[in-house]
């Protein structure tokens, strides 16, 4: 680690250059002072009426101050100089023959210079100013660079809080993947009297959320050694070479502490792909990703000093930082599946009070798509709902409202809806609910509502059973079906659509595109994958890509992409019209009481009439909900579970 800098000398330069401030605020007011307006001939002819007594002339200001024969003194700012001394020469010669009693002293006159005040005083000022900040950085730099902005003081974060392997819940296979690392830095020779060596870097690699952070830190409290961490972006900056600068300073202060873990989050900021943005090779950021290169496997020795990132963006990062030799391991910490999901509420839960009806495995199972970081919100979230409450302990309903305020948003009862909204509302989301009852592939309706939440007038929740690491071309189409079924509804019985209908309209036409051109759905354009999702600009690759297909091509695609679409719309259609006695029945209900819960909805679609509720708008009783699709990431782990919004 780098010295601490003296408090004293720090204090010692403030007051020097506030000294200097003041300096300077006070003398240049001064300098530029306005004196009282008179005239040259005004002044002329005091002396050519014998009136004054003395005088100071300043050369370089051209200042005058008079002082007459009846003590008055006068300020004037003498535009010409040697026109001045020139019609005042013979000045004292002429008084003197006119008052022989009372003649002028040789000295009644002065005459000064001071103009190297005003020329040469804020000057002076300027460059002290400038010795002071360019001692001042050259301390805080070490005294060996220019700058301290290559100089970064790195703190050994395994001198704080440690966590552990048992904190980190929902990654067993992760954990013992990280298990041969922790016991290379405990027992080195073990290893090396058998001629292996350990991984010099590992890179994980999963959504946000997912405890990659968490994972790093447990490998360096597990093994007891020194832990750097840093962001990624805090090696870029404005100035050249700063980044390589500091990446050799971690990289020294990492092997003077060593065994050493060094964690870099978001290393995708500084590793993306060479050779590819404005900057071209010259780039600082390609300056400090070389440096980086060098450190982890270059002519020195880094046995001893682990390097570990973490990313959610693989795709943009540089293959040199990717081969063997740097990062040797590449560890994928994704979503957790309903063990791991409850393995991880039971961490997040140890510290707060349950009601007996609260069942953690439930909650697991109807959480499909949430990641740590999730769990963890939804356990605080049903923690203040209970303090809300002035609950005891956190209760089944406080779990199951969590859930719904954290996938849609805080409920907004207080909006008013006119009579025409609430029908509109009622029956697209009743749209909804219907297709997704007639779809054989999708997940069972969890809950309806007509009361906003966020930025959804209404929702529409289906809660998955399972977990499923795919999902089928039927599914999709399906979905699809779903997906449009609130615009059918809306132009079935209000001969009319609205702009509600705007996000599912976004979400089936991006189903649609995936389907055809990632994952070769289309009979009539084959399984082939169109366009690369790597190609944007944004991504660190080249602005000058372009598709990979041709545009009679894209033409063929949009066709389909339209079609697909069209088809759903038809079959979303045909199930209304077959089944609008329940559209109504469901809608009505929901026009009624604002919420349909599960139970509920499967009653009214068998045609019985469920038991008036009391909607006193309390919580749902189910403890299951999943996260919406548009939150899933794209790709073969797609997940069916889905939240239908009006907006």
């Amino acid at each position: 680690m780098t010295p601490k800098r003296s408090r004293g000398g720090l204090a010692a330069y403030l007051i020097i250059a506030g000294i200097l401030i003041f300096l300077a605020a006070y003398m240049l007011p001064r300098m530029n002072e306005k004196e009282p307006e008179y005239t040259y001939s005004e002044i002329i002819s005091h002396f050519d009426n014998l009136e004054v007594k003395n005088y100071t002339l300043d050369l370089g200001t051209g200042d005058l101050e008079l002082v007459l024969k009846n003590d008055t003194e006068l300020k004037y700012s003498v535009p010409n100089v040697n026109l001045f001394l020139s019609d005042t020469e013979n000045y004292r010669l002429e008084y003197n023959k006119k008052n022989p009693r009372e003649p002028l002293e040789q000295d009644y006159y002065k005459i000064t210079d001071n103009s190297w005040l005003i020329t040469y005083v804020p000057t002076l000022i300027i460059l002290v100013m400038g010795v002071v900040l360019f001692v001042f950085m050259m301390r805080q730099a070490g005294g060996g660079k220019y700058t301290n902005f290559g100089k970064m003081q790195f703190r050994n974060q395994a001198e704080g809080r440690k966590a552990m392997f048992k904190d980190v819940a929902g990654a067993e296979e992760e954990k013992f993947e990280m298990e041969e690392i922790v016991d290379f830095l405990k027992n080195p020779e073990k290893y090396r009297a058998l001629g292996a060596r350990v991984p010099k870097g590992v890179l994980l690699l999963g959504p946000p959320g997912t405890g990659k952070t968490l994972l790093a830190r447990a490998i360096a409290g597990e093994a007891g050694c020194s832990f750097y961490p840093i962001s990624g972006s805090d090696f870029v900056e404005m100035f050249v070479g700063v980044g390589a600068s500091r990446v050799r300073d971690l990289f020294e202060t990492a092997k003077r502490n060593s065994p050493a873990i060094i964690f870099i989050d978001e290393i995708d900021a500084v590793g993306r792909h060479r050779g590819t943005g404005l900057g071209g090779g010259h780039d600082e950021r390609e300056q400090t990703l070389n440096q980086m290169l060098v450190e982890m496997d270059g002519f020195s020795d880094n046995e001893s000093v682990i390097v570990i990132a973490a990313t959610n963006r693989r795709d943009i990062l540089d293959p040199a930082l990717l081969r063997p030799g740097r990062f040797d391991r590449q560890i994928v910490v994704g979503y957790p599946d309903i063990k791991g999901r409850e393995a991880i509420l039971k961490v997040h839960t140890a510290n707060k009070p349950l009601a007996p009806d609260v069942k953690l495995d439930d909650i697991a199972k109807g959480t499909v798509g949430f990641t740590g970081a999730d769990l963890e919100n939804l356990a605080n979230e049903a923690a203040l709902l209970a303090a809300r409450y002035n609950r005891k302990a956190i209760t089944n309903d406080d779990i199951a409202e969590a859930m719904i305020k954290v996938v849609a948003g805080p409920e907004k009862k207080s909006r008013i809806k006119t009579e025409r909204e609430i029908k509109l509302t009622a029956y697209h989301e009743a749209g909804h609910a219907i297709c997704t009852y007639y779809c054989p592939h999708q997940d069972k309706v969890h809950q309806i509502s007509i009361i906003p939440r966020g930025m959804a007038g209404g929702y529409t929740l289906s809660l998955p059973e399972h977990d499923k690491s795919y999902n089928s071309m039927m599914e999709m189409h399906e979905e699809i079906i779903v997906l449009l079924g609130g615009r059918v509804a809306e132009k079935l019985i209000m001969d009319d659509i609205s702009t509600g209908a705007s996000n599912d309209l976004e979400r089936a036409t991006a189903t649609a595109r995936s389907m055809i051109t990632r994952y070769g759905f289309s009979e009539k354009l084959g399984p082939v994958v169109y366009g690369d999702d790597n190609s944007e600009p944004f991504l660190g690759r080249d602005f000058s890509s372009t598709p990979n297909y041709s545009n009679e091509v894209a033409a063929e695609i949009d066709a389909e992409i339209r079609n697909f679409v069209e088809e759903g719309y038809a079959k979303a259609e045909k199930i209304l019209t077959e089944h609008m006695d329940q559209l109504h029945t469901v809608a009505q209900y929901l026009i009624q009481y604002e919420k349909v819960e599960a139970e509920e909805f499967e009653m009214l679609m068998k045609g019985e009439m469920p038991p008036h509720p009391e909607k006193a708008q309390k919580p749902a009783t189910p403890v299951g909900l999943s996260k919406p699709q548009e939150e899933m990431p794209h790709s073969s782990d797609h997940h069916s579970d889905r939240q239908d919004q009006t907006e």
